[in-house]
């Protein structure tokens, strides 16, 4: 398994001129003994070698199994908790002909798992169906109308996707109408596991299956791959739908190391190459077909998969994700992208009314966390809100709103704070609540609204520190711009596909000069070119920097910290410097 990034952080820290709530922090150095042999080994730059090293790779076997991701290191299904049981339960109801239902919540990652499970046992089965809980009327999960739609409809078995690892009651009320359960779930169970005929989920206390962080979606694959390895059927028949996988798993953001590496690296591969019909019709109206990192299916795609649940119904999603023709997905798809223009116009509105809401309390602004209530919010909308008022203020944040006579919310964190925990010490005041360390969902009932605010709040400021409440910028090394030629970044971009746990690396480069020029792009980016001596010229794009173009003069040294990428323009491909801060030499230094 490949090793999570390296947590050491300097202590050395400068806070940007931009922003003084962002500090700038550096890595500690790895072991130079350890970093001049592999760099040996490999014949690459000492920077790059440190990078691997930071990452917990130290030799070339490790290396080669990173820069070289193979199917053949994904884990063998088998090793999962239940999944015996769960390919036996689906064998008997496919060989006595039961009717099966796929549920899966209306989200990227249950849309999508929802998606590669149903078209993979379709081919086998044709008593199928799936079934998406509407996020209004049913809500989070499983619900007890979606059990009482299968026993009404007559079926026996249903595979839960991304979602049931905590509803003990709802499944025990589905065993009473005789209705089976297979849970396939990776959140974190409770104290007690609901009574169905498998429990699928690597956080189990009780499983030993090597990798914990797979996406839901992933858990389905990873059914699928059982089922047919138990079948004799070939790989080809599960690998098919890598693409689907890895939207789950951008879009899901969890860890892009492990397996998640080779299933998002395969993925990415499929989606820039031959994606499913669906996939290639939602590149097509989000107005890009080529060339997709990670980044560009968090942005581009899954919005639009969102949308359909968040606006209308998440159905029409599925719809998309399993089209067999042309025609079905270009309804679908411009359909999507319809409601997510919608839903464009509700995140505006409600995030700036939430915005004034707080700027004019003075007892929201001095608070370490925000929780915000309007009845009248959209309630499909008000994750992408609280991630607006995280950014904007930088400190974990919960959104409220009424939904069908209870109050629900979702919730955003920090870097480094764990959400569930402060919600697990407000769990007296909810409903029901579920999520990561760095987005939750909960439920409440509209009494409880006052107490939970100040609750939380309480529970935030006891268990925050100082420096979680700080933005930072990471950076993973000191670079000289004369390194970076094209061996140094045609090694470095095979470190993608980048993510949580695998982040694209941030470099810090003293003393460069503004060449040429410097340019205010749209309202608010720079775009520029800077050089140092003896190194050639770097185009670079600062987002959201425009305020520090006024101290860019030529002949005035500053200091950038950026990530590396390829520009590609009318068919030209060059290097171009990502700026993500800027500092000038009249900025004091501080350490923490």
């Amino acid at each position: 398994m490949l090793m999570p990034y390296s947590r050491s952080i300097s202590i050395f820290t400068f806070l940007s001129d931009k922003d003084m709530n962002k500090r700038w922090t550096i890595r500690d150095v790895p072991n130079e003994a350890m970093v001049n042999d592999l760099a040996g080994i490999l014949n690459i730059d000492t920077v790059l070698s440190g990078l691997l090293v930071n990452r917990g790779i130290n030799d070339f076997d490790e290396a080669r199994n990173f820069f070289r991701p193979d199917e053949r290191q994904l884990h063998d299904p088998f090793l999962m908790q239940d999944m015996e049981k769960a390919v036996l339960r689906i064998e008997d109801a496919i060989q006595a002909g039961e009717k099966i239902l796929i549920y899966g919540d209306y989200d990227v990652d249950g849309t999508t798992a929802v998606a590669v499970v149903y078209s993979f046992f379709k081919k086998y089965h044709q008593h199928i169906e799936y079934y998406i809980p509407d996020r209004y009327k049913e809500g989070y999960g499983i619900s007890t109308q979606g059990i009482d739609y299968a026993a009404e409809n007559g079926f026996t078995l249903i595979i839960a996707l991304d979602c049931g690892i905590k509803s003990v009651d709802k499944i025990a009320y589905a065993n009473e109408k005789g209705v089976d359960f297979i849970i396939c779930d990776h959140h974190t169970p409770g104290a007690e596991l609901p009574a169905a005929i498998a429990v699928l989920d690597p956080k189990r206390a009780d499983c030993a299956y090597p990798f914990k962080e797979l996406s839901g979606c992933g858990i389905g694959f990873k059914l699928a791959q059982a089922y047919a390895e138990k079948n004799d059927l070939s790989f080809e028949e599960v690998s098919c739908y890598f693409d689907l996988v890895a939207v789950s798993i951008a879009c899901d953001i969890v860890p892009i190391v492990g397996e998640n590496r080779i299933l998002a690296y395969y993925g990415l591969q499929q989606i820039n190459t031959d994606p499913c019909i669906g996939i290639k019709k939602l590149m097509e109206v989000a107005g890009r077909t080529s060339n997709f990192t990670i980044s560009d299916v968090v942005f581009l795609l899954g919005p639009r998969i969102n949308a359909a649940g968040r606006i209308d119904d998440a159905k029409h999603a599925v719809e998309l994700l399993i089209a067999g023709n042309e025609a079905d997905a270009q309804l679908k798809g411009d359909l999507i992208n319809i409601k997510n223009t919608e839903r464009k116009g509700h995140d505006v509105k409600i995030t700036d009314e939430a915005l004034s809401m707080i700027d004019n309390d003075a007892i929201l602004i001095g608070r370490k966390s925000t929780v915000v209530f309007n009845e009248d919010w959209h309630k499909g909308v008000i994750g992408i809100v609280a991630s607006r008022l995280t950014e904007k203020y930088y400190r974990p944040t919960v959104v409220l709103t009424r939904s069908n006579g209870h109050v629900a919310g979702s919730a955003r964190s920090v870097l480094g704070y764990d959400l569930y925990e402060a919600l697990c010490g407000c769990s007296d005041l909810l409903i029901q609540f579920g999520g990561h360390k760095y987005a939750a969902g909960l439920t409440m009932h509209p009494d409880n609204v006052g107490k939970f605010i100040d609750r939380f709040e309480e529970v935030v400021s006891a268990s925050i520190t100082d420096e979680q409440l700080i933005q930072q910028i990471s950076i993973d090394a000191e670079l000289q711009l004369s390194q970076i030629d094209a061996k140094f970044f045609r090694i470095l971009n095979q470190f993608a596909p980048f993510g949580p746990e695998n982040m694209a690396p941030v470099f810090l480069t003293k003393n460069v000069y503004v060449s040429g020029y410097a340019n205010l792009v749209g309202s608010n980016h720079i775009k520029m070119a800077v050089m140092q001596e003896g190194a050639p010229m770097f185009d670079c794009i600062a987002f959201n920097q425009a305020e520090c173009l006024g101290k860019i003069k030529k002949d005035i040294p500053f200091d950038i910290c950026y990530t590396i990428e390829e520009n590609i323009w009318r068919e030209r491909r060059t290097i171009q410097l990502n700026v993500k801060g800027i500092r000038f030499g009249d900025v004091v230094s501080n350490t923490f």
